[in-house]
């Protein structure tokens, strides 16, 4: 039988990347030997382990889309085998704790009125009715309506750290580098921004999300009418525009802010590039509280 081959279309999903993709020769998380005894197993937990293997070197890119230099992008990236269960559990904890959780609507032992008997039980021919704020009627009570409720998850620091660093590393064969632009906007115009990313060899028509350490005024005037377009400082900065977004433009200040916050210091890897954490240590549960 012919076998045929698919050729995946690139894109900036993280699904696509090569930090997801999985290797058979990957060990699992618990390893298990047969002691001599029959039936009987021990448990040997293996120690997790991150690795900085994706240090990218990403071209800088003047003002007028010239190459003017080439800076590295290392930030710390979770083992395929987790990198979407790390994801995933970032995003979805981001989009539970934004959710206010105010929707109410009112019982018919809440609502208003329905005191009085409709009309009498019987000899109307009619079909017995004791409210007027029965879930049947219009105006009456809702039946299994939302009530107040706290949607909110408890998540590591380090785990969302993890999970934003690697969607990062993920997205950086789609990442572009450019020389601060703070100065480079006399006055706002949307007109010349726009001409910018063509230079850049960003399409104005796709999602692209702008990371700058600091925003000058004429930069974000020149930028608010592009809809395609996020403009994110590292206070901002977030899961979600990260996944959304098909092209990331960071200038040279946000990547030395990647490098130090997201990526290997002296503290964390003691010279090394892993950073463990045993199996055996406590999780605490993230379930949704009622």
């Amino acid at each position: 039988m012919a076998t045929t081959t698919v050729t995946p279309s690139p894109s900036l999903s993280f699904f696509s990347s090569s930090v997801f993709s999985s290797s058979s020769k990957t060990s699992p998380k618990f390893l298990y030997s047969v002691s001599s005894a029959p039936n009987r197993y021990q448990f040997r937990p293996q120690s997790l382990t991150v690795r900085s293997n994706l240090a990218a070197t990403l071209p800088v890119l003047s003002f007028t889309g010239e190459k003017i230099g080439e800076t590295e992008l290392t930030v710390k990236s979770a083992p395929p085998e987790t990198a979407r269960a790390v994801v995933h559990r970032g995003i979805i904890t981001d989009q539970r704790n934004s959710r206010r959780g105010t929707a109410s609507t009112l019982t018919r032992a809440e609502v208003r009125g329905g005191g009085k008997k409709p009309f009498p039980q019987k000899k109307t021919g009619r079909a017995r009715r004791g409210s007027q704020r029965t879930p049947l009627r219009p105006g009456g009570g809702v039946v299994f309506g939302p009530k107040p409720k706290d949607w909110s998850v408890k998540i590591n620091r380090k785990e969302k750290q993890l999970a934003l660093s690697t969607a990062i590393a993920s997205a950086a064969a789609n990442t572009v580098v450019v020389e601060d632009i703070e100065g480079a906007f006399e006055k706002p115009s949307t007109k010349e921004f726009i001409a910018a990313m063509k230079r850049w060899g960003i399409d104005p028509k796709e999602k692209s999300m702008f990371l700058m350490t600091e925003l000058n005024d004429n930069v974000v005037l020149s930028s608010r009418n592009i809809g395609t377009l996020r403009m994110l400082t590292p206070r901002t900065l977030n899961l979600f525009d990260i996944l959304n977004s098909d092209k990331l433009v960071l200038t040279k200040a946000a990547v030395e802010y990647l490098n130090q916050r997201y990526g290997f210091n002296d503290e964390d890897d003691d010279g090394e590039d892993d950073y463990e954490v045993e199996e055996g240590d406590e999780v605490e549960d993230g379930s949704p509280q009622a």
